[in-house]
């Protein structure tokens, strides 16, 4: 017959597998949404916006539930010095792939407007870099966080280099590109939506090498 003490061990431990999985969950539906979002942006689909924000109301409650759990089993529980650092770490990502799911919705939500019908060939290929260099720091933030991987931050800090740079050419070809003000004025703020997206994978790996090692 198993310790008392033990079972409740197992059983924290089984939950903390359960907020893992949901925590991989919520990094597939963010890396998703800014796949997404993009499409839906170029190609003027406004039923995929529509989708986006569905899948962003998921992403809301994943990350309340998140939330709730973790701060539960940080009061409830007494947990050992890698087992709070790990539920540190879920409180602190999480609010970011929340924040970055809004991201990813308000560039999908461009595409009912429009907008990508105003815009020049050449920029629309700055949105499509954007995007791409977005989608893959996702992924490996994303990949990061599954294997506990604390040297990513500085790989993915070199691309983010490279979306900031297409951020700061984007807004310099707006500024002399023959589109309208207001397009010119919306396409600068999805630029800055991809940036933040940048920002917060890199973050977001931050965090794990913190989980990875303490530091």
């Amino acid at each position: 017959m198993a310790e008392p003490g033990s079972e409740l061990r197992r059983r924290f431990h089984q939950q903390l597998d359960e907020i893992d999985a949901k925590v991989i969950r919520l990094f597939a539906l963010v890396t998703e949404s800014v796949a997404a979002a993009t499409d839906a942006l170029l190609a003027g689909d406004v039923e995929a916006a529509r989708q986006l924000t569905l899948r962003d109301s998921l992403v809301d409650q994943l990350e309340v539930d998140l939330e709730q759990v973790a701060e539960r089993e940080l009061l409830m529980e007494t947990p050992m010095a890698g087992d709070m650092r790990y539920l540190v770490s879920v409180l602190r990502v999480v609010p970011e792939l929340e924040r970055s799911g809004d991201l990813a919705e308000h560039i999908a939500q461009r595409a009912v407007a429009g907008l990508a019908g105003g815009l020049t060939p050449s920029v629309r290929g700055r949105i499509e870099q954007m995007g791409s260099i977005t989608v893959d720091l996702w992924r490996r933030a994303a990949d990061a966080w599954a294997e506990r991987d604390g040297d990513a931050a500085a790989v993915l800090d070199q691309a983010d280099d490279r979306l900031d740079e297409l951020h700061d050419l984007l807004v310099a070809e707006l500024a002399e590109a023959d589109i309208a003000l207001a397009d010119a004025l919306q396409t600068t703020l999805v630029a800055r939506f991809y940036e933040r997206l940048g920002d917060h994978a890199v973050h977001i790996t931050e965090r794990v090498r913190y989980l990875a090692d303490g530091s």
